[in-house]
């Protein structure tokens, strides 16, 4: 059997995330691909019942740290049951947000990135994506992009102050430098179609 692939597509608000992974499953179905497309929180029965516990109410609702931890704990149910059967089947997984989500959105303040990286340590035994996909666009364009999606309907997380989202972005970046075996940036800019080109390229060697 040959063996499945884990993609995860990571990027700040309005980088064209969502987009792009319905395309990139697409053109790998096309290739005769078993795909299976999911998402961060989420993905799992238990995973979507945390979700929602995340992104609704008001923006003081959890603490920093009782946030890293649902998020851990939806993580290490989406990996158990989802994931990881796709994979043992020799599905092509692509995740919209995983653990670098986190560490970019949660390694902040009262966390590090080495708290968050302990935190999936022990709820998912360090389990990391085969590829890392970073969806980059300028603060502007990514800004206006995420208006026209949302309008005024913003979630608890996106819609946090501008600062907060240039912190994340980066954090990412930081992550594409000193993990570049995993982490590939991606310009998200132009045709969308022309951005699914670049992500395919992106695991041209991955593929069989």
């Amino acid at each position: 059997m040959i063996a499945g692939r884990f993609i995860t597509l990571e990027g700040g608000e309005g980088a064209g995330k969502s987009t792009q992974l319905r395309a990139l499953a697409a053109a790998l179905r096309a290739r005769g691909l078993d795909v299976v497309e999911t998402r961060e929180p989420g993905g799992s029965d238990g995973a979507e019942a945390i979700r929602a516990l995340l992104l609704t109410g008001g923006a003081d609702r959890w603490s920093a740290r009782a946030e890293a931890l649902l998020f851990a704990a939806a993580r290490a149910d989406h990996i158990e049951k989802t994931i990881r059967p796709a994979l043992a089947r020799g599905a092509w997984v692509l995740s919209d947000r995983f653990l670098d989500s986190s560490r970019a959105y949660q390694g902040q303040g009262a966390l590090t990135d080495a708290d968050i990286l302990t935190l999936h340590r022990i709820g998912s035994d360090g389990f990391l994506p085969d590829r890392t996909l970073l969806l980059t666009l300028p603060e502007g364009e990514a800004t206006g992009r995420a208006k026209a999606r949302d309008g005024d309907a913003e979630d608890r997380i996106g819609g946090r102050a501008s600062d907060f989202h240039r912190a994340v972005a980066d954090a990412f970046s930081r992550f594409a430098l000193e993990e570049g075996a995993r982490v590939h940036a991606i310009d998200a800019s132009g045709p969308a179609e022309i951005v699914t080109l670049r992500l395919l390229d992106a695991i041209e060697d991955l593929l069989p």
